[in-house]
């Protein structure tokens, strides 16, 4: 079981920015491909950002692209999203999602879950 941990989430106004971080309990950290989804009230949770475990893949939702930064440190067990140029619909709960062997753009693919961090961008 990983346990991951979400911090760093706050209010900001438009165009400010942010840096989430996730820290993971596994000492295996490096074999999984991590990833950032959010979910506003009302709305489903939706893909941000992911990470492969190796290689480097990086992968971003159309919506974010040219603003957020996803990142990892291995030695640490955790990654990070950092968000710069924050909209109003940014607004949401961010979640990080660990999944083993794999990179993961869907939700229903995710295999371990933070209880999420509240970002709140003010117009």
């Amino acid at each position: 079981q990983v346990q991951l941990v979400e911090s760093g989430g706050g209010l900001v106004q438009t165009g400010g920015s942010l840096r989430l971080s996730c820290a993971a309990s596994e000492r295996t950290f490096s074999n999984y491909g991590m990833s950032w989804f959010r979910q506003a009230p009302g709305k489903e949770r939706e893909f941000v950002a992911a990470m492969s475990w190796i290689g480097g893949r990086i992968y971003y939702a159309d919506s974010v692209k040219g603003r957020f930064t996803i990142s990892r440190d291995n030695a640490k067990s955790t990654v990070y999203l950092q968000m710069n140029s924050l909209k109003p619909e940014d607004t949401a709960v961010y979640y990080c999602a660990a999944s083993r062997g794999k990179t993961v753009m869907l939700v229903k693919d995710a295999t371990y879950w933070g209880r999420g961090t509240q970002v709140t961008v003010s117009s």
